[in-house]
Formats: C-alpha cells, sequence, structure tokens
C-alpha cells in the first residue's frame, strides 16, 4: 500500500519505497523519513557508511544538507512502514507554535550521526498507531481539516520519538556535548533557541546582538550549519505562523498584525506578500478554495 500527498509518502510496499526513494528521498536535504523495520533487514549507505536496519528499528533521517543518500540492498523477508515528509513539513512541527524543546538541536544532532532506534513492545505499538492515523486520513475522502489533522498527528508522533530519545538518556544536557559539536553549532543553536523564545523579533541584528556576534558572522554559520541564512531562518519561522493565524483563524488583519508585533497592519500586509506572494486577504481566500 502506497498513500501520498504534495508534502506526504506513506508506504510498507517494496515498489512504493523505491518510488519514494527515486523521486524524493534521494536528496537528504528535502525531505524527512521515519522507517520501521517489521522483518527481515536492509542495508542503506548514510554518512559514508553503510548501515544496516534490522528487525524492530526504527531509522530516522532527517534533512541534512551535507548528506545525500547512496546504494541500498534489503533482505528478501523485508517488511516495513515507512512516512516521508517535506523539509518544509518538518520545519513547521519543530517551529510552528511548538517552543516547548529548546534542546532539540542538540538532540538532531545526535539523530543525525545515530539514525537507528531499537523500539521495544510500546515504542512499536505508538509507532504503528500513528502510521494507522495517517493511513486513515489518506484513505478517507479529503476535507477542509485534513491538511490540520495529518498536521498534530505527525507533531505526536515526533513529540513521541523526542520522549524515546529522552528515556533512552542517549543525549544529555552536560558541557561534554561540545567534544562532539562544534562552536558554530552551538551558536546556531542558540540562535533557534532565542528564535522560538522571541519569535516577533524580525532584525537579524537583534539576534546578533544577543548571541555578542555580527550580523553578517551569524548569517554565515546559520549558512554554514543549516543551508539557509539567518534572515531566512526567521522569514520562515515568521510566514509559518503568519499562516497558522490565516489558515486557522478567523482574526482580523489587524488584529493578527497587533499579535505578531508588526508596527501596523499595512506593514503586515507587505511582509506576507513579500514572502508568500499574496496579500492576506488574496492567501485566505485561497485557502477556502
Amino acid at each position: 500500500m502506497t498513500l501520498f500527498t504534495d508534502s506526504l509518502y506513506l508506504t510498507n510496499d517494496i515498489e512504493g519505497f523505491r518510488e519514494c526513494r527515486e523521486k524524493r528521498t534521494i536528496s537528504s536535504a528535502s525531505t524527512m523519513t521515519v522507517l520501521f523495520c517489521k522483518a527481515g533487514h536492509i542495508d542503506v549507505f548514510y554518512h559514508g557508511e553503510m548501515i544496516r536496519i534490522k528487525k524492530n528499528d526504527l531509522w530516522v533521517r532527517l534533512p541534512d544538507f551535507s548528506h545525500d543518500l547512496g546504494p541500498y540492498e534489503m533482505s528478501p523477508d523485508f517488511e516495513f512502514m515507512q512516512v516521508t515528509v517535506d523539509a518544509a513539513i518538518y520545519n513547521q512541527i519543530m517551529f510552528e507554535h511548538m517552543r516547548v524543546e529548546p534542546n532539540w538541536y542538540a538532540k538532531q544532532e545526535y539523530v543525525k550521526e545515530n539514525p537507528i532506534f531499537p523500539l521495544n513492545e510500546v515504542s512499536i505499538d505508538f509507532f504503528e498507531t500513528y502510521f494507522h492515523l495517517l493511513t486513515l486520513q489518506l484513505l478517507d475522502r479529503p476535507s477542509a481539516y485534513r491538511n490540520q489533522i495529518m498536521m498534530l498527528i505527525a507533531r505526536g508522533a515526533t513529540m513521541e520519538m523526542l520522549n524515546y530519545i529522552d528515556k533512552l538518556a542517549l543525549l544529555d544536557d552536560s558541557p561534554n556535548l561540545r567534544n562532539t559539536v562544534t562552536q558554530s553549532d552551538y551558536t546556531f543553536h542558540e540562535f533557534t533557541r532565542l528564535l522560538q523564545q522571541y519569535p516577533h523579533e524580525r532584525e537579524v541584528q537583534w539576534y546578533a546582538k544577543k548571541l555578542e556576534i555580527t550580523p553578517k558572522y551569524l548569517s554565515e554559520i546559520c549558512k554554514d550549519v543549516s543551508g539557509k541564512s539567518a534572515g531566512e531562518w526567521i522569514a520562515d519561522i515568521t510566514v509559518a505562523e503568519i499562516k497558522h493565524y490565516l489558515h486557522n483563524t478567523t482574526m482580523p488583519i489587524r488584529d493578527i498584525a497587533q499579535a505578531m508585533e508588526f508596527p501596523n497592519a499595512s506593514f503586515f500586509c507587505q511582509y506576507t506578500k513579500k514572502h508568500t506572494g499574496m496579500t492576506p486577504n488574496q492567501f485566505r481566500k485561497q485557502k477556502k478554495n
């Protein structure tokens, strides 16, 4: 069975796996994939080496600008469940109104280097339940709420993953982490933490001052670590919040502008048009259609 939308791909079928890999996941920066191995195994060339994902293993491949996927080989008895989402959806899950995990960047770096997690029975039940919920949504007739429901399911699954990492005590917050994460990583982590804490500050200079570095250096660090400049990160967070208000509330434009601490509704409209190509009202009208 293979089901998909423009931004989500769900499969437990070998041909579906191959099609997803060929069309969606070969570029590691463009998607996030979570694959649970139910039987057999699959060997995947990842981060410069061949890794084996075996029965009851969960493989988590986060968007990564530095490593693309390589060849793979699967055993004849390989069975699996896979969910792949676009990187933009992953960013929304992590940053749109989710300021609950300030240490996520450090955990993210750990997951990139250690992407395989052996699951116990409870964790397997959780994953299969989320997979089943997504399947039901994709099989059901499209509705005005389907995208929001699927986003909530994906968020819940992400939180379960974070919870599982914590339970395994795979990562702590001690200074020893500096042995594996560079100063640039930490600066970027602090920048994303500030983004979550002060989402309505929209000037690179403001964040650079907080971090006691120059705006140019902050943007260089962000570009090196994530592939996006500081300004692009700020815009992504702001646009995600704008879309949330326009999609999920009936608040007047002036009230949204005030809630997001824009100087006035006119400036808010200009910002929205610049970053989405549409005015707020056009964006809302498109959503209704």
